[in-house]
């Protein structure tokens, strides 16, 4: 069986990442104060090396042509600045003979003069790494012409006390600071992280139908910007539901009647016996299965453009190609058998950004409202105009009088038409399209006609 990999919690990974920052730090620190420390220290006991050598140095003298030395005390005090280290010192002529010193038996041999000056160099002084420094002193007298070098070292544990003080002394307070940290991170993240424990309970607590926005008072920044996407995903989820609840009320109504009417024309056919009365209901029934058949394909359409509008993403869309299309589908000789139907498009293209399926299925409404509706001969087109595209269809009716296009595409709207083909519901699919896409639907009629027509703002060529 898989093993489960639970997520680590914000908290976890905070913390996670600031023990690793204060680890990373805390050696590089370390590393650098070491290096720093091993040069103080050296730096520091190297002048306690030479200021012995010289003060050993300057106590030689020249009597009766060899060198003698009168070791001053000054040379030991300074070297007992180090109580725990092992000292040395020698006092000879370099190539000649040994004048003074401690354990004479112990050789240090130095490297080779590389220069004036005090010379510091490394050895072993029994066994034990130790810092040596070498001073020598040129003399001309009468009796006594050469140098006289002088050896003083000592081991290293102060040097290397020193160094570890000098970590110690500043590694102790970043310990203390880095766990301080810690704690000041767990106390920042829990802080950070209560608003969303506040949200996940207001979630957790709200009733499944309840899409309301979610309150940002108070609430960071940064969550403000999570919130107000989560409240806009809640707010189109709101309309995709209410819609949907609109359909279902809107499916209920539109077929009741109808369904009503096919059971009644049924049972006339069934009980009348009189066959001329009987042939009539039947063709009243062909009638009304026919209706129902358009209404349900209307609320199918409907369905589709109202998933559609907020699903499928914006394109161009050239409004010349969908009256193209509708127009060779050929669904208009179907509806009006023997009406002419006229295209009329530019060579320009007409562009909106929107779904070509929703305009297309609301340009057919329209168009079927105009063969229903309407009087020959039908045209329909695509043309642009003060930075507006419009599919529009005109037919050489009136048009319905003002009262009744004000209600056009209202919710249960039935009055617009004659019997069964009612343009209410044909024309709610037009105007949630227009609004969808940032258009307007526009009626308008004259001594030519009457042209309804979907108005959307142009959109530029080339766009993707």
């Amino acid at each position: 069986m898989a093993r489960l990999h639970l997520p680590h919690s914000l908290t976890a990974r905070v913390i996670s990442a600031v023990i690793l920052i204060l680890v990373l730090g805390g050696l590089l620190v370390a590393l650098s104060i070491w290096v720093n420390g091993r040069l103080a220290a050296r730096e520091a006991y190297d002048r306690l090396l030479l200021g012995a050598a010289s003060d050993i140095a300057e106590s030689v003298r020249i009597q009766d042509g060899m060198p003698v030395v009168d070791l001053p005390v000054s040379a030991f005090q300074l070297l007992a600045q180090a109580p725990d280290d092992r000292i040395y010192y020698a006092v000879q002529v370099p190539d000649g003979p040994f004048i003074t010193g401690l354990d004479p038996e112990t050789k240090i041999l130095p490297p080779e003069p590389n220069g004036v000056g005090p010379q510091y160099f490394a050895a072993d002084l029994n066994d034990e790494p130790a810092r040596f420094v070498r001073v020598t002193r040129l003399f001309a007298e009468r009796d006594f012409s050469g140098e006289v070098e002088v050896l003083v070292g000592q081991t290293l544990r102060a040097r290397q006390s020193m160094t570890a003080s000098l970590m110690r002394d500043a590694l102790l307070p970043m310990a203390v600071a880095g766990i301080l940290l810690l704690i000041m991170s767990w106390f920042v993240t829990r802080s950070a992280l209560r608003p969303l424990e506040a949200l996940s309970d207001d979630l957790t607590g709200r009733d499944p139908y309840d899409l309301t926005p979610m309150p940002s008072d108070g609430l960071p920044r940064e969550l403000q910007v999570m919130l107000g996407a989560m409240n806009r995903f809640m707010g189109r989820l709101d309309r995709q539901v209410d819609t949907m609840r609109n359909l279902i009320a809107d499916t209920a109504h539109q077929l009741r009647t109808p369904v009503a009417a096919i059971r009644v024309q049924a049972e006339i056919a069934q009980d009348d016996p009189d066959a001329p009365t009987r042939k009539r209901a039947l063709h009243r029934l062909l009638e009304r299965t026919r209706s129902l058949g358009t209404l349900l394909d209307q609320l199918l359409s409907r369905a589709m453009v109202i998933h559609r509008i907020d699903s499928a993403p914006r394109l161009p869309v050239d409004l010349r190609e969908v009256a193209l299309e509708i127009l060779e589908e050929r669904d208009h000789e179907l509806i009006a058998p023997g009406v002419e139907v006229r295209l009329e498009i530019g060579e320009d293209p007409v562009l909106v950004q929107g779904d070509a399926f929703s305009i297309s299925e609301a340009a057919k409404n329209l168009l079927r409202n105009a063969l229903c509706h309407g009087h020959p001969p039908v045209s329909i087109g695509a043309e642009c105009a003060d930075n507006r595209a419009v599919l529009w269809v005109r037919d050489c009716g009136s048009g319905p009088a003002l009262n009744i296009s004000s209600q056009l595409g209202d919710r249960f709207n039935r009055t617009a038409g004659s019997g069964e083909d009612s343009t209410g519901l044909g024309l709610s699919i037009v105007r949630s399209t227009a609004e969808a896409f940032d258009g307007k639907v526009e009626m308008s009629a004259d001594t030519t006609g009457f042209r309804a027509a979907l108005s959307f703002p142009a959109a530029p060529e080339g766009a993707q």
